[in-house]
């Protein structure tokens, strides 16, 4: 990251802020247990400005993420985040994290974004991927948002919009860009953050079969983000978000312990194929099978049939597949 330094700028002064804010995550100053919340010190803060911020990171961004990390992960994430917000370190290096600041707050009847976003970092896993997109999760939500004439909030598409900033924040503080899978996960977490709450129980299997290849690696993440992501105060809303996550968590693995016994097409398939267009033993057979397990997993066909459905299926479907 190249940023042209001032005399003025004082990155020491911004790693001390950093240092102070992870204390205050770690809980390293906290009183001893029984003292009273009114007999507790203020903590002093320990700020920078802009330009000690951007010289940190020119110099020491290593270092400014191993900082940063542990906040995330930290026991008390969300007094860490303030203490970043305190310091001038969030406006700084991470604005458009600040700009969530205030952004609601009972205003147009949407809940304060930075209050619902530091709950859901401190609900969610301590894993890093799942604790940094938790944070930067619903920054799209800043340039989005949209009042119907009824009064209606909407914030369409602020995935999509949250997860091109993200790659605009890279670029300018590029935090991840050593650690490439790291960096995937977390945009790929911010873009699909939504998808699991979108769930109910009129999926079918290749629904839900589709949902998880589509998460890849990223499943766990996704669900546990989701969770993470419920941050209501109406229990019964609560338990019936989480009771959704964890029925789609049960139908993917019901899903892939059947396809994991029983395979979705059944056995013999390519030699019907081949018997039946005439087909010879060749690559082409591979391929015409793999075209049938995406029409599966799209919900074109269901899984677990006899041959003659999956044969009907490329007779209606001949030019497709290449048979005619």
């Amino acid at each position: 990251m190249q940023q042209i330094l001032t005399q003025e700028a004082s990155p020491g002064r911004a790693m001390e802020a950093l240092e102070w804010a992870v204390q205050r995550a770690e809980r390293a100053d906290v009183a001893p247990p029984g003292t009273s919340a009114e007999l507790r010190p203020s903590p002093r803060v320990i700020s920078g400005s802009p330009a000690d911020f951007r010289a940190a990171a020119s110099l020491y961004l290593p270092d400014v993420r191993k900082l940063l990390d542990r906040i995330m992960m930290s026991e008390d994430a969300e007094a860490g985040l303030d203490a970043l917000l305190e310091s001038g370190a969030l406006a700084a290096m991470l604005p458009e994290v600040q700009a969530m600041v205030g952004f609601g707050d009972g205003e147009w009847r949407h809940k304060d974004v930075w209050k619902h976003t530091k709950q859901v970092v401190r609900q969610a896993v301590p894993r890093l991927e799942v604790r940094w997109a938790a944070l930067l999760h619903d920054i799209g939500k800043t340039r989005t948002r949209s009042i119907s004439p009824t009064g209606e909030v909407h914030f369409f598409g602020h995935a999509e919009v949250g997860a091109r900033m993200f790659d605009k924040i890279d670029r300018r503080l590029p935090l991840f860009t050593k650690e490439a899978s790291l960096k995937g996960s977390i945009r790929f977490l911010i873009l699909h953050h939504l998808r699991a709450s979108q769930y109910d129980a009129s999926w079918t299997d290749s629904a839900v079969r589709r949902f998880a290849k589509e998460m890849g690696a990223c499943l766990n993440d996704v669900l546990d983000l989701s969770r993470a992501d419920i941050t209501t105060k109406r229990p019964e809303k609560k338990r019936r978000g989480l009771k959704q996550i964890e029925e789609l968590a049960e139908r993917v693995l019901q899903v892939q312990a059947e396809d994991a016994v029983v395979p979705p097409l059944p056995s013999g398939i390519g030699d019907a194929i081949m018997k039946v267009f005439g087909i010879p033993p060749s690559r082409r057979v591979g391929e015409i099978k793999r075209g049938l397990e995406e029409a599966v997993e799209a919900g074109e066909v269901p899984s677990h049939q006899d041959a003659e459905v999956y044969l009907a299926f490329l007779r209606e479907n001949a030019a497709r597949f290449g048979l005619v």
